[in-house]
């Protein structure tokens, strides 16, 4: 048995959770290729110009795994998390879309997860995701649950202990929780503000985190806070919960504007998202306030590496000179005579 997985949107959020799931019942996950700019042109010839770029990436994600020979792919519906919290049209009607763009011959197992209405939960959303295998056991879907939950969940605690994306996906689906304190201190911290699926694809964002690395700056995000903070944030910019994923973007933001060892902000969103649209001038508003520098990054399948790159060593460039003129003006300024006399760069910094 063989299920296969596309990796994006959902799959950011939620893998850990589906592969402990599958595989406790004995099925196979095949997932597709990393993003390339093949997958995005492929993608983007199917849909109409105006879709955002992560549902041309996930359009173009299906056919790999078609060209991979996979007739059972998984596209959840995820209509609803909680009640009256709701995820935008497009991946709430995912589906539908992907069955009118792809004309070939695949099961399409499009299980709906619907908590905004009745015996549509959890459970019922999972029995619809085996029922083309077969299994109809109750019992046997609420076990493997537990299992998904405690994949999940390690996944979690190691992201909120500083553990990077990838290393902690790596170590969760290995079942291991794996807490190492990384003791390097940095000049510079930045809060990365984005979904899921265009930070964490590598070819969406770029690379950032490696960038940001290179340029000595220590990288928070939305992973390596708890609902609590994040709701709290929200609560802070007397702001209302209304799409299922505005905690990683609007609540995180808001906690990290209020924390004083976050020098500023660096906002990821596709061109043309109306719910982003929203949420990044609220952001935006809350940041003038508190005299927060953020930067934002709009992306689509036209931009280019080069500008990506100029706007981050600018953004960053410019909080190392704020951050250093703060210290600067503390220093005493030296009479006449001492003018002459060389100060070394560390006495500046210190």
């Amino acid at each position: 048995m063989q299920i296969g997985i596309p990796r994006a949107l959902s799959y950011y959020n939620f893998f850990p959770f589906w592969y402990g799931f599958f595989s406790d019942l004995g099925i196979e996950i095949v997932l597709s290729d990393k993003t390339t700019k093949q997958t995005m042109s492929a993608g983007s010839s199917l849909v109409v110009p105006e879709t955002c770029l992560p549902i041309k990436v996930y359009v173009g994600h299906i056919l790999n795994l078609l060209d991979k020979g996979i007739d059972k792919i998984f596209v959840p519906s995820l209509q609803s998390i909680a009640p009256k919290i709701y995820n935008c049209s497009k991946i709430r009607g995912l589906p539908d879309l992907i069955r009118n763009v792809i004309k070939r011959d695949f099961t399409m197992i499009e299980a709906t997860l619907d908590k905004s209405e009745k015996n549509q939960g959890l459970y019922s959303f999972l029995a619809e995701a085996v029922k083309p295998f077969g299994i109809t056991d109750m019992d046997r879907i609420k076990q493997a649950s537990k299992n998904a939950w405690k994949v999940y969940n390690n996944f979690h605690v190691m992201t909120r202990s500083g553990i990077q994306y990838k290393k902690a996906l790596k170590y969760a689906l290995e079942n291991k929780v794996v807490i190492s304190e990384n003791q390097k201190t940095y000049p510079i911290n930045i809060a990365l503000i984005a979904h899921a699926y265009n930070l964490y694809d590598e070819r969406i964002c770029m690379k950032i985190f490696d960038k940001l690395e290179n340029l000595e700056v220590k990288v928070y995000t939305a992973d390596q806070l708890t609902q609590e903070q994040m709701e709290e944030g929200l609560n802070s910019m007397k702001s209302k919960l209304y799409w299922a994923n505005e905690y990683e973007l609007t609540g995180a933001a808001a906690h990290y504007i209020k924390d004083r060892k976050i020098d500023g902000l660096i906002t990821i969103n596709a061109f043309g998202c109306g719910p982003d649209s929203l949420m990044l001038e609220r952001i935006s508003r809350y940041a003038r306030k508190t005299n927060k520098p953020v930067l934002h990054l709009s992306i689509d399948e036209q931009t280019g590496e080069a500008g990506f790159v100029t706007r981050i060593e600018a953004f960053v460039d410019m909080l190392y000179r704020k951050k250093r003129s703060g210290i600067i003006n503390k220093i005493k300024i030296p009479t006449k005579k001492e003018r002459y006399t060389n100060i070394e760069c560390k006495d500046l910094i210190q």
